[in-house]
């Protein structure tokens, strides 16, 4: 892999060797938009090497994961995950 290959596979790096949550397993997967929401804010908030507050590395890892996968997610899928986005907002009281 050369330099340009990094480069243009910097998020696939940074899945592998991020450490500041630890997700359950699958959590992207689910299809109870509540149920991945509660995951991700248990997550965040037991979290002793996120560098922001819970609300936002939750909601950041969301989002990540949803532009990582692009247009190779399921619209299904991404549907879900946008209603998690909305759960996660409610669960910390953000309109």
């Amino acid at each position: 892999m050369d330099l340009n290959d990094t480069k243009k596979y910097w998020s696939a790096d940074v899945t592998k060797k991020s450490f500041a949550l630890d997700l359950e397993e699958g959590v992207f997967t689910w299809e109870d938009p509540a149920k991945i929401a509660a995951s991700l804010k248990k997550s965040a908030e037991v979290s002793t090497r996120r560098n922001a507050p819970p609300f936002q590395s939750a909601m950041s890892m969301l989002n990540f994961y949803i532009n990582r996968a692009g247009k190779n997610l399921d619209p299904s899928q991404k549907e879900i995950l946008e209603k998690a986005k909305v759960e996660l907002r409610s669960l910390y009281s953000r309109t």
